[in-house]
């Protein structure tokens, strides 16, 4: 019965595949960033991709750790198999870290590039998507960046550093993009990527040789789109005041005034907005409603943060400009662009699909002159290891 069995299981062996699709490491080309830009017709493909001997410790020459190729075609797919041309790896995508979008193309539409990198099994669609400012995309993945050996980490791990601590730039990653470039009730933003310096200073080793390099890459403000188009850029408050109404904002710092000059910065270590859509007398209106606790981090003006009501006031004071930025932030977006980059849509389907189904073809329009109500509840809980600053000595 035994040899039964194992005659059985050896025949079987024989009408097992194995791994049909097996490529070794030494053939693949391992890309960590992926830049699309597009002259006339033609799309510029730049692939940012490792040299294996470099990111290894013991066979390091201490040369670059990624060289750059690129190619042209009349479609991404088409591009990407032209570098095999002068690739001597076919690439791969599978650990892509960024992808970043050309701002020019961004403005003419970003469905056509998206396409092959959405229905690619290769890929993974936790990479982040970003859009150059004033910059092409091939020069961006050009740049040389300190401790970081591999510019894409660095890209990386910045945008993800920022969004946690700062907010004001979002970590957008490709399925997110995709969602709300389909949704009906929600615009599509992306963070801006620019580089700072000499360009062609920026290409070489030099560039991090120094303790301040000459070049460098930096994420900016949010970059606006409506459909699939870039519209505009939000500045550095409005981006803010996006990921307050979003609920995108983990940890950050904001100035607030004194009650009579001066600033003080509160450290946020909780945020949580919440945006309810409702219909008033036939019109659609939107609630956000937001909950922030923070500590006193730096105190610049003559203050007494002892007494219970000076807490109170600011902690008003808190609630009052933020709900300014808001406001401003919104208005700003209605007026220019038009583009429902909140999602308030989203909440009006929530709360009422079938006034949403007859509203959703001319939302643009509502979306214009909607009525927005923001509630924050603020609470300051710690002023720090020390009570009042001695700049209150100094200045009383």
């Amino acid at each position: 019965m035994m040899k039964k069995c194992i005659v059985t299981l050896l025949f079987l062996t024989l009408f097992l595949s194995g791994c049909w699709d097996r490529r070794e490491l030494n053939e693949l080309g391992i890309a960590m960033a992926i830049g699309i830009d597009k002259i006339e017709n033609e799309y510029v493909i730049s692939a940012q991709v490792v040299v294996p001997s470099e990111v290894s410790m013991k066979a390091s020459t201490g040369r670059s750790a990624v060289t750059l190729y690129t190619a042209t075609g009349e479609t991404v797919y088409e591009a990407i198999r032209k570098m095999t041309k002068n690739d001597p790896r076919k690439m791969y995508p599978g650990h892509l870290q960024i992808l970043v979008i050309n701002e020019d193309l961004a403005k003419e539409g970003i469905a056509e590039s998206l396409e092959l990198l959405s229905r690619d099994w290769e890929l993974r669609s936790d990479f982040y998507v970003v859009v150059t400012k004033d910059i092409t995309a091939t020069e961006v993945l050009n740049v040389t960046t300190p401790i970081e050996n591999i510019p894409a980490n660095k890209m990386f791990n910045s945008l993800k550093t920022s969004e946690k601590n700062w907010a004001g730039t979002e970590g957008v990653i490709l399925d997110e993009l995709v969602t709300n470039l389909i949704s009906d009730g929600k615009e599509a933003v992306l963070t801006g990527i620019q580089v700072l310096g000499n360009k062609e200073t920026g290409t070489s080793k030099q560039n991090v040789e120094s303790i301040t390099p000459s070049t460098r890459i930096e994420y900016d403000n949010l970059a606006v789109f409506k459909g699939d188009q870039l519209v505009g850029w939000l500045n550095e408050e409005e981006s803010r005041g996006y990921s307050d109404i979003t609920n995108t904002v983990k940890k950050t710092v904001t100035s607030i005034s004194c009650p009579k000059e001066g600033k003080i910065i509160i450290d946020i270590f909780r945020f949580h907005s919440k945006i309810v859509g409702s219909i008033n007398k036939g019109e659609p209106e939107v609630d956000i409603k937001i909950e922030a606790e923070g500590n006193i981090g730096e105190v610049l003006c003559s203050i007494d943060i002892m007494e219970p009501e000076t807490i109170d006031k600011l902690e008003k004071i808190y609630e009052e400009e933020v709900k300014e930025i808001i406001h401003q932030t919104i208005e700003s977006v209605q007026k220019q662009y038009q583009s429902d980059i909140f999602g308030f849509g989203e909440a009006i389907h929530r709360s009422n699909p079938k006034e949403w189904n007859e509203m959703k073809e001319h939302w643009d329009e509502k979306f214009s002159d909607l009525t927005v109500n923001v509630h924050i509840d603020m609470k300051i809980r710690r002023i720090g290891t020390v009570n009042n600053s001695f700049l209150k000595k100094i200045k009383d």
